[in-house]
């Protein structure tokens, strides 16, 4: 497993209906053939229960650190101490006729070496992410 990982698309539709797709977790299944589940609310300092298709046995348990509206936000979970901590960072650009989608996740601390190799290989959840988000907003622009 990479302990970095990332991934653009651009897409045609505004950043504000992408944002809006991002950021209602009762839908995310409905339209993110990646994700299983999403439970919680995606808010500044909200948890999240993320179940993904890679892993679909295990709940990923996440807080919500950074929120700017309708640019960045930000989903971490990590071990005390900073022994181990993952990050997904979601950002939008404005671009003509839509904006860019990126997504990265960051894998820092003494033990992120050891416990990547326990996390799923996630390179082609985030293509399929990126993609099916891209499909859904197209279609709602």
């Amino acid at each position: 497993m990479a302990l970095d990982l990332s991934v653009e698309r651009t897409i045609a539709a505004p950043r504000e209906v992408v944002w809006d797709l991002l950021t209602d977790a009762g839908a995310f299944a409905n339209w993110n053939d990646a994700v299983v589940s999403l439970e919680g609310r995606i808010a500044p300092g909200e948890k999240i229960a993320l179940v993904s298709s890679v892993a679909p046995r295990r709940t990923f348990t996440l807080t919500v650190t950074e929120f700017d509206p309708p640019a960045r936000m930000v989903w971490s979970d990590g071990m005390p101490f900073g022994l181990f901590t993952g990050r997904r960072t979601c950002t939008l650009e404005p671009r003509p006729g839509g904006c860019k989608f990126s997504m990265r996740e960051k894998f820092t601390g003494p033990l992120a070496g050891l416990i990547s190799r326990f996390v799923p290989d996630m390179t082609d959840s985030f293509a399929t992410f990126a993609d099916s988000l891209r499909t859904e907003a197209e279609k709602r622009a």
